[in-house]
């Protein structure tokens, strides 16, 4: 329904009520008031956040989206889920681009985003319709926001110091990946934090682009593997198919005979001559690949094609030649074994070599790979090899990677953590409604809808996982005001309840919820305080596209 609504189809309810016509442009739209656009607007928004509300948590259920090329996608991940649905609704745009924001800043948490979000959106048209004006919502909803970055330290329940110990990682990003994978969050998140330290510099800060992953279809999820070094699925280029503490030398150019730079005629008038011309080229191809042999380079890495006569020479002088056609995984690879690209065909020096104790052919399934392996356990770039029995499968164990190595990632700027499953949520519901009672004027109104958005996150949590959403909420304000503040749902038991979420080790990122609660609250704050929606069509030219969106005919 959602797509249809706003991704191609008008709704009923988008018919134009004013129509002004101007001399220059065909015509404008023009939306005013609450009922014209703010309602319309949150309307909108929280059709966005339903779709993905049934998303969250880890019995989230998934989504099958086909974007505009037909490719499909079966995901409970909120952030592929809304770049592939190429939402046109303004206001529902502005919820997007707060989840982007969410994305970029920690690199998980937009489901929280959007849920919180929409919730938000839907308690202040309630405060709305009650009388209250749109500047006294947006600056209670503000205050609150405000109150509760204040109130967040205080629910800190561990702070990460020793990012290389992997027993206190594992915790911190098995909760990250069993919202997208339930079930396999041990086994994955073993191979993350495996990876992840394996990578981390002693002084700079953590790239996530040093983490690769490659997906060979085949077996199961448990038998992927994490490998230090680089992973290519290919084949090499001569007859050498191993090689053990190697020098490699790195090549952007080809493997060929070099061309001259200018075209030249070469007058040949007998057999002889013509032989010597071609001895003479053989002769330099030669003296190139044993320079380089010389210079103890065993492996030879390519970004260009691989010429016959050099790459029969390599096999003479026993070299390895792999060639990589993307000029970014040459990098990736330089970077991971230390060596320095060269542009032309030359013996590398000392500096520019690069060291890898094995590269070898091997086998995974049935896709023939070209492994650059490091025997020590710390290397500049780690591959993830995922398994799986379908291409969606393994993309979306992918997506569960990406999140916990961005989780690792926020944890290197910041290493606190608080208690998980909706518990902070709770605890900080109940604190604001406490401020709210004691907040003199109409913002009091709109700080109590805050606390009560909050809730939207446990209710989404045990909704998800077929509880009793009413009994587990009072249970768990029970627990709060008993001082339990680390008491969440429960969603391993049959029955759903509420436990201790740091007991159980579920713990969500400080910054997760901090920057969550803060983007959610601007995008809501945007999206209310828009009372006209001015559409403008300009006159003459082609249409872009043929389907149409809401706001044409």
């Amino acid at each position: 329904m959602f797509e249809t609504c706003l991704a191609h189809e008008q709704p009923d309810h988008f018919e134009p009520l004013v129509t002004v016509q101007y001399p220059k442009l065909q015509h404008i739209r023009h939306f005013s008031g609450l009922d014209e656009a703010v309602y319309r607007n949150i309307d909108a928004c929280k059709e966005l956040a339903q779709t993905t509300r049934s998303a969250f948590g880890p019995h989230g259920q998934n989504k099958m989206v086909i974007n505009h090329i037909e490719k499909l996608f079966v995901t409970n991940d909120a952030a592929t889920i809304i770049r592939e649905l190429e939402i046109e609704h303004p206001a529902a745009k502005m919820i997007v681009m707060a989840t982007h924001q969410q994305e970029v800043e920690v690199g998980d948490g937009t489901n929280f985003v959007l849920v919180f979000a929409g919730s938000l959106l839907e308690n202040a048209e309630a405060l709305l319709k009650m009388g209250l004006s749109v500047t006294e919502v947006t600056d209670g909803y503000e205050l609150a926001c405000q109150k509760a970055a204040e109130m967040l330290p205080d629910l800190v329940c561990k702070n990460l110091k020793d990012l290389r110990n992997k027993a206190e990682v594992l915790k911190a990003v098995r909760t990250s990946i069993m919202s997208k994978q339930y079930g396999y969050e041990d086994f994955l998140a073993e191979l993350i934090a495996h990876a992840c330290i394996s990578v981390l510099p002693q002084k700079v800060t953590f790239n996530v682009d040093n983490i690769r992953v490659c997906k060979i279809l085949g077996a199961g999820v448990q038998q992927s593997q994490v490998i230090n070094g680089m992973v290519f699925k290919r084949l090499v280029e001569g007859d050498v198919t191993r090689a053990e503490k190697c020098k490699i030398a790195v090549y952007t150019c080809p493997l060929d005979v070099m061309q001259t730079e200018t075209k030249g005629t070469v007058l040949i008038k007998t057999a002889k001559e013509l032989l010597d011309y071609s001895k003479g080229e053989e002769d330099q191809a030669e003296e190139q690949i044993q320079a380089i042999a010389d210079a103890g380079c065993s492996v030879i890495v390519t970004g260009g094609k691989v010429g016959e006569l050099a790459q029969h020479y390599c096999n003479k002088f026993k070299i390895l030649i792999v060639r990589l056609s993307s000029k970014f995984d040459l990098r990736r690879l330089c970077r991971s074994v230390g060596a320095t690209p060269l542009p032309r065909i030359v013996p590398p020096t000392v500096e520019e070599t690069g060291y890898c104790d094995n590269v070898y052919v091997d086998e995974i399934g049935d896709t023939p790979v070209i492994v650059f392996k490091q025997d020590k356990e710390e290397s500049a770039v780690a591959t993830i090899v995922i398994r799986g029995s379908t291409d969606n499968i393994m993309d979306d164990i992918e997506r569960a990677v990406d999140d916990g190595v961005n989780t690792f990632k926020a944890l290197t700027k910041d290493g606190r953590l608080v208690p998980g499953a909706g518990a902070t949520e709770i605890e900080l519901a109940k604190r604001l409604s406490s401020f709210g009672e004691s907040t003199p004027g109409l913002e009091q109104y709109a700080i109590m809808k805050f606390a009560e958005s909050l809730e939207a996150i446990p209710r989404a949590l045990s909704e998800n996982a077929g509880c009793n959403m009413t009994e587990i909420l009072s249970q768990l304000y029970a627990a709060h005001q008993e001082g339990k503040k680390s008491f969440g749902v429960d969603v391993e038991t049959q029955d759903g309840g509420i436990h201790d979420a740091e007991e159980a080790n579920i713990l969500d990122l400080f910054l997760a919820k901090h920057w969550g609660m803060k983007f959610a609250t601007a995008g809501a704050c945007t999206v209310l305080k828009v009372d006209q929606i001015i559409m403008a069509k300009p006159a003459g030219g082609p249409k872009p596209k043929e389907n149409k969106g809401w706001d044409e005919d």
